[in-house]
């Protein structure tokens, strides 16, 4: 039995309404920037804003937001774009093997001679693939889309930090295997990783403002996704092991809470 096989085919027509999604909402935020872009007034909005909360908005240091690479920081890198991804990324991760159980689907899975193991990792497989998938639509969207309105930003930025991105989504829908792994219980799969991500975000930006925050700041997600500002400076090597070793933990963990648990005793 090809579990992944099976898993991308029957995500395959919510894949490509996601991939028309995220392209839409690049062009409309490329189709916006022209109108934007070298306005005083528009930066004047960020200018007087505590560091902390510009860095909210994916604001560091002097970025100008009316520029094209602040202004993706600001309105799409920084909100709209994590907050779509994870959410595809951790409905995958919850429907993975939480969402077979609720279904009544895991016990006939379970039935064929695969391992759980198996199962597991081509599951992950899935959801990792889906969310490259999309992190890439939006590279294209970005690099396509954003050439004809002046919303230049370069390959290599807009390459680390689409790709940052999918380790972020990535991280999140292990978070969200492990939890279903774990309970077997899909609005607790779903419900854990959104409201750890949330606090991750908030942590990431609000550490500024506090001496007692910021020695925490680094280990936040969202600190490696975005937190050296891979748009401007590229790829960041020990972000991308952070985030690397930290599914890896995830996904381990979530194997061990699989092949342990009593699925028929729910």
């Amino acid at each position: 039995m090809h579990v992944l096989a099976r898993s991308l085919r029957d995500q395959r027509r919510a894949i490509a309404v996601w991939v028309l999604s995220l392209a839409a909402l690049v062009g409309m935020y490329a189709g916006i920037f022209p109108s934007l872009r070298g306005s005083s007034a528009y930066a004047k909005v960020f200018e007087h804003m505590p560091e902390g909360y510009r860095a909210l908005f994916g604001l560091t240091g002097g970025s100008d937001i009316t520029s094209a690479a602040g202004y993706l920081n600001t309105e799409l890198l920084s909100f709209m774009a994590p907050l779509l991804v994870l959410a595809y990324a951790i409905g995958a991760g919850a429907n993975a093997i939480a969402g077979e159980e609720d279904r009544g689907t895991l016990e006939i899975l379970l039935a064929n001679p695969v391992r759980r193991t198996r199962i597991a990792l081509e599951k992950f497989g899935a959801l990792a693939a889906g969310t490259v998938v999309l992190c890439g639509a939006l590279f294209a969207a970005v690099q396509l889309e954003g050439r004809a309105t002046g919303l230049d930003v370069t390959v290599g930025g807009s390459a680390a930090a689409f790709g940052q991105l999918a380790l972020l989504g990535i991280e999140y829908g292990a978070l969200a295997l492990l939890v279903g792994a774990a309970t077997g219980h899909l609005t607790a799969s779903r419900a854990v990783p959104a409201l750890l991500a949330v606090a991750a975000y908030l942590l990431n930006g609000l550490a500024l403002l506090s001496d007692a925050l910021k020695p925490l700041r680094k280990l936040s997600p969202f600190y490696q996704y975005i937190g050296h500002d891979p748009l401007h400076n590229g790829t960041d090597a020990v972000s991308i092991v952070v985030s690397a070793a930290s599914i890896a933990v995830l996904v381990g963990l979530a194997l061990v809470a699989f092949n342990r648990r009593d699925v028929n005793a729910r």
